[in-house]
This record gives structure tokens, sequence and C-alpha cells, in this order.
């Protein structure tokens, strides 16, 4: 059963993990996401975990640094990154690292994966009516970089949190048979970062605690790319769900 349930708002980018997002127009979806979507993170040098990588829920500041590309410069990576101070610095440099592992107080490194750094999957989505209701609920404005998704989705029919009603379904993007596409696999559960102002760090966590309230702490929706292809501000959004067989 396919329904139109939307169109594509907004589509966002990250090429660095926890850093400073950007918003785009068109984008190509591949079998790991966006393409140059979470290819950079900080590896926190001392740590020996599975999961060594700098964020903001431990460096808030991380927000404030600005990925920049240069003109007639091929792929989708960053040259250089812009830090809080304004100051420009190449994405590999030494500068950099020394920055960032003074404001975290200890020694980080630069590292490039292929197929991104994730922590659950490799797209994710929200719908806006679902962040303006947790602005409301905190008492915040909405703004849907809190929550640093990959798409966002303005509902034809509104209603907060009707992504959670998308759980085992398909989202398609665009009309037609060969349109980029996801099989949403998980809700999105939150955490702290949520709680950070994406242009200042400062702390709301009245944001975090509204959607504990609201929807048990879980906003948006992951999901696995099952049709690659170019995504748009514009495109309409398909929900395909299997019919229910009736038990004799």
């Amino acid at each position: 059963m396919l329904t139109e349930i939307g169109q594509v708002e907004a589509i966002f980018r990250y090429p660095v993990k926890s850093m400073g997002g950007e918003r785009l127009e068109v984008a190509n979806l591949g079998w790991h996401g966006l393409e140059g979507d979470r290819r950079l993170a900080f590896r926190r040098v001392d740590d020996r975990s599975g999961m060594p990588w700098l964020t903001a829920s431990k460096l808030p500041d991380l927000l404030l640094f600005t990925p920049h590309r240069e003109d007639g410069v091929a792929g989708d990576l960053p040259v250089h990154i812009r830090t809080p101070d304004g100051e420009q610095m190449p994405v590999f440099g030494e500068d950099l690292a020394r920055e960032v592992g003074h404001r975290y107080g200890a020694p980080v490194q630069m590292m490039q994966l292929n197929q991104g750094i994730f922590d659950e999957a490799s797209i994710s989505v929200i719908a806006s009516d679902t962040v303006r209701e947790i602005g409301r609920l905190a008492g915040q404005s909405p703004d849907a970089r809190r929550f640093r998704p990959n798409v966002v989705v303005r509902l034809l029919r509104p209603a907060p949190f009707q992504e959670d009603d998308w759980l085992g379904g398909v989202l398609s993007f665009g009309e037609g048979d060969d349109t980029p596409a996801i099989t949403v696999t998980m809700r999105d559960l939150r955490c702290s970062m949520v709680n950070f102002d994406p242009d200042s760090a400062a702390p709301a966590p009245e944001v975090m605690k509204a959607i504990v309230r609201a929807n048990q702490n879980n906003a948006g929706i992951y999901g696995t790319v099952t049709r690659i292809g170019e995504l748009a501000v514009g495109q309409p959004v398909i929900l395909r769900v299997a019919e229910k067989k009736e038990r004799r």
C-alpha cells in the first residue's frame, strides 16, 4: 500500500561527526547514506573502546566548528574547518587537532572512513511537526538542527511523532520506481546532544526531558538505504507498507 505522507522540506549533511552541518537543496543518496556525510571524525587517542569518536555530548564546542570546501576542489569532503574563534585550519592539520584536543582536555586525531561514522544507521529522518512539538513542550524555538537529521519531512497530515508509524515500511523520495528509498529500521532514541543550541552550544536540558515525556525519548527514525539516487527539496515522500493478511 502506497501513501504520500508529505514532501522533503530540508536536507542536511554533516561532513565531520558532531561539527556544524550543511543545508543542501540536492544531495546524492548512496549505499552508505548521503555522499560526504560523517566521513570524518575525531578519534580520542587514549580511548580503546569500540566507540572512540569525540562527539558534542562530550565536547559541545564541536558544534561551533564549521567545515568548509574550496571552489574548484573536487569531492564531497571539506578542506578547512573554521574554529569558533573564526580561524581557518586545514582538516588534517596538527593545529586543528591541537585546538580540539585542548578544548577536550586529551589528544585527538582526525580520521576518515569512506563508509561513514554513524551511531546507529546511515540515514535519519524527522518530521517538522515533531520538531515543533518538542520545541513547544520544552519552551524553546523549534530548530531541526538540534536533531541532526539528514531529511526533514513536511507532513500532509500534521501531527507529531508520526515517524513511529513508519517502522518496517519503505520511504521513497520522488515519483517513479527508480527514486531513492530507505527501509525504516528503528526509532531514533535521543541522547543529550539535542539539548545543545547549534549556534551557541548552550545547554537546554528541558529539550531531552520533553522528548522523554512525550514519546519515551524517541524523535524521528533511522533507515537503511534500499535504492540510491538523488534527493531534492520539494520531492514527495511516499510510504509503502505491507498489507496485513486476514486470518482465516
